[in-house]
């Protein structure tokens, strides 16, 4: 039976030529990190291909789903072994690169296949994003609108990611469908060809062996069956520690999604954690270096780095310069993970209990025992307030906060705002009409973009919402009529 496959596919020479390769030095746990992240791999299309079968992508139905799947003793297990494979995956492309630094593996002829590499691991952490969306929960939703609004401050392109992946005015159900869409097909079809490409540059040059510079000859290894041995250990040890990892801490799901909480505060993925602290030491008028510049001069640098490495051999002692650069970047990403997550611990223990009020309490009274005291607060919505309350809930508040708060450098803050308070021709002409382009309020910058609402909201609406803003959240204002909207 072999030989009538090998004669009409190929398939047993390909298997002997593939297995029987040398090794130079011979084999090594140095080698392992890429058999283990294809393992890993291989791990998240198997459970992911589980949790599509239960997976309802939708605003009405994704949490459902997922509370079923937490709920269903099998597939709770899948899905936690899918999560933590998630970061099992990521840590390991990154112990990989850094094997291949460490060894300068990336030098001549292997600069495409570093290349690929870096795109596999650019690849891996979009689909570690848009997973983070899909259990529509507390933190999926706003850590992901986080995500999605700093796609604003890239110029140019900015604006149609936003668009393309937000995919509407505000998240719901066609944001699902499209992280849903890039998580399970587009990203995952993108993995494998580049997993493709890295295995054929791989075998066309072969194993680069241990960084030294000797004139004899590297003593020569096989990997089958001593690489192979050592390979499938590895991944053993990856599934082990995946398997305890989810039995023992298994992923948490919060409440459903509701954007109406002014309080939440979202939590990023670990791997997102150095890239939020970053965020957070830049000033909020130059968002842009920290979401956009730095990022993208650490990822120019990572794709160049076989170019900008002038050193003439693999030898350790000679790229001194290259692997003092890659300690103090760990050292930073390391310092501004920690330094985030201590953020995060300390705005939630600072945070409410419950959703802040979205309307201010009105007060008329001129001292403690006046008639108008804080008590008065209800009294102070008009029904033309609740009426435009439900609009701003249904249709503002993903962008600028149930707390008119908005988000830093992507859509400004409604209270406090001398534009929502000033002439309300200029409000309702931007509620109707949408901005363009970057605007400044109370000194700050924002490049979100607003949409046009008059195909959507009636001038009833609009009046009744432009009412609202003006007076939620200490804002003082004129009520708006639907005439003056006409």
């Amino acid at each position: 039976m072999l030989n009538w496959i090998e004669s009409r596919t190929g398939f047993v020479s390909m298997t002997k030529d593939f297995l029987t390769e040398d090794i130079p030095g011979g084999a090594s746990y140095w080698y392992v990190f890429g058999s283990a992240t294809l393992f890993a791999m291989i791990l998240q299309i198997t459970t992911g291909i589980f949790l599509t079968f239960f997976y309802a992508p939708s605003a009405a139905t994704a949490w459902e789903s997922t509370k079923y799947i937490y709920d269903h003793p099998f597939m709770h297990a899948v899905l936690s072994i899918h999560y933590w494979g998630a970061s099992a995956m990521i840590a390991l492309v990154f112990l990989h690169m850094l094997q291949v630094v460490i060894w300068g593996a990336y030098k001549s002829p292997r600069e495409l296949q570093w290349i690929v590499g870096v795109l596999l691991m650019l690849v891996t952490l979009v689909l570690g994003l848009t997973g983070y969306l899909l259990p529509w929960d507390m933190d999926a939703y706003f850590a992901s609108q986080v995500a999605i609004n700093l796609t604003t401050t890239m110029p140019i392109i900015g604006q149609a990611i936003q668009q393309f992946t937000q995919d509407g005015t505000v998240m719901g159900t066609l944001t699902i469908n499209r992280f849903f869409g890039l998580h399970v097909w587009l990203m995952p079809a993108l993995l494998v060809l580049l997993v493709g490409a890295h295995l054929a540059i791989f075998r066309h040059n072969g194993p680069a062996g241990p960084a030294v510079e000797d004139p004899r000859p590297l003593r020569p290894g096989r990997f089958w069956p001593d690489q192979m041995w050592m390979d499938a250990a590895a991944s053993f040890i990856v599934f082990v520690i995946i398997l305890f990892l989810a039995t023992f801490f298994p992923p948490f799901l919060d409440a459903k999604a509701d954007p109406n909480n002014a309080t939440f505060v979202p939590y990023p993925a670990w791997y997102f954690l150095d890239l939020f602290g970053l965020l957070q030491v830049v000033p909020g008028d130059y968002e842009i270096v920290g979401s956009i510049i730095i990022p993208g001069i650490a990822t120019l640098i990572l794709v160049l780095l076989p170019w900008l490495d002038r050193s003439t051999t693999r030898d350790v002692g000679s790229r001194r310069g290259i692997l003092l650069t890659t300690a103090v970047s760990l050292v930073i990403i390391w310092s501004l993970t920690i330094w985030a997550q201590m953020g995060i611990v300390q705005k939630e223990a600072a945070a409410p209990a419950g959703p802040a009020p979205a309307m201010a309490a009105t007060t008329t009274s001129t001292g403690p025992g006046g008639a108008g005291g804080a008590g008065n607060a209800a009294a102070a919505q008009t029904p033309q307030d609740t009426a435009g309350q439900k609009v701003f809930t249904t249709n503002c508040s993903s962008c600028h906060g149930a707390d008119g708060k908005g988000v830093p450098g992507a859509f400004p803050p409604l209270a406090g705002n001398p534009v929502v308070t000033g002439d309300p021709k200029k409000l309702v002409d931007i509620i109707q009409n949408g901005l363009q382009g970057a605007v400044s309020v109370n000194g700050q910058s924002y490049h979100g973009q607003m949409p046009s609402w008059k195909a959507s909201l009636s001038k009833a609406d609009v009046a009744n919402v432009a009412t609202y803003i003006r007076h939620a959240w200490g804002n003082s204002g004129s009520a708006v009529k639907v005439s003056d909207v006409k």
